[in-house]
């Protein structure tokens, strides 16, 4: 299993007392869609490690937890695994519906603006932090558009194309010989 067949799933923050479990924060909206896992790959060394877990606890209101892993079952193993990285499969990512998508979904879509029409193929997201951005190459050009809801109309999982309704004059910025 490599990181690229994976989604980033939050880290080991630290050991918590003295039996082997460690303090996780995960990086996900909805923590709850995880409290049943049964198996996490840890990051140790550059290698996805599967760790299973005997025990896991959220703190109510929180992207915390509190886990005991079978193959962490002293302080010492505990330590050694703090600050690792948690991923899973793509394949345990929950299915998402309407205009919410999970950014490696949408790589390869025929990107169409509505005054515009097609403009491009959606290559790739730059996730600048609260303001991801979509990257739309038409062939000659590289065109970034802002990933705000506002500027999604819609998004065809079945024919892999993304509506976009962008501010008047954002495509021309790329577009226009200067």
């Amino acid at each position: 299993m490599q990181t690229s067949d994976c989604f980033y799933l939050g880290y080991i923050k630290k050991p918590f007392g003295y039996k082997g479990e460690v303090s996780i924060l995960l990086d996900v909206d909805d923590p709850g869609a995880y409290q049943n896992l049964e198996s996490v790959f840890v990051l140790v060394e550059g290698k996805l490690v599967p760790f299973f877990i005997s025990k896991i606890s959220f703190r109510p209101n929180s992207n915390e937890a509190v886990v005991q892993f079978r193959e962490s079952a002293s302080e010492e193993k505990a330590l050694h695994i703090s600050g690792c990285e948690l991923y899973l499969p793509v394949e345990f990512l929950p299915p998402l519906t309407g205009n919410k998508f999970y950014f490696h979904e949408v790589i390869g879509y025929e990107v169409r603006e509505a005054t515009r029409g097609r403009i491009g193929q959606l290559t790739g997201i730059l996730d600048y932090p609260g303001n991801p951005v979509f990257q739309v190459n038409d062939g000659k050009n590289e065109i970034l558009v802002p990933a705000r809801d506002e500027f999604i109309l819609k998004i065809d999982r079945k024919e892999k194309k993304l509506f976009l309704k962008t501010p008047e004059g954002l495509i021309d910025l790329y577009l226009s010989d200067l």
